[in-house]
């Protein structure tokens, strides 16, 4: 049995992934997005605007970044509350 393909509008599509448009355009033109251009109509495939969902998966562990380390930055107690010594 063949899958129909089911094509998404780039307003479709932004809406989808939760983002603006620019930020669609963006992410197409970067290569991140596959598009299809049909003369002045811009299409995406649903199964590839999915696809690129699940490769954005963020994996536990990879934002560490966001987190001072604790380590490098030393805590101060004062009057049980933590303060940083920044």
């Amino acid at each position: 049995m063949t899958q129909s393909l089911r094509w998404l509008s780039t307003k479709e599509a932004s809406a989808r992934l939760g983002i603006t448009l620019r930020t669609l355009y963006r992410l197409i033109d970067e290569g991140q997005v596959p598009a299809y251009k049909f003369g002045r109509v811009i299409r995406l495939k649903e199964a590839e605007v999915d696809a690129f969902i699940e490769s954005a998966r963020v994996t536990p562990g990879n934002l560490t970044h966001l987190y001072p380390d604790a380590k490098n930055d030393p805590i101060v107690v004062v009057s049980g509350n933590k303060v940083s010594n920044a």
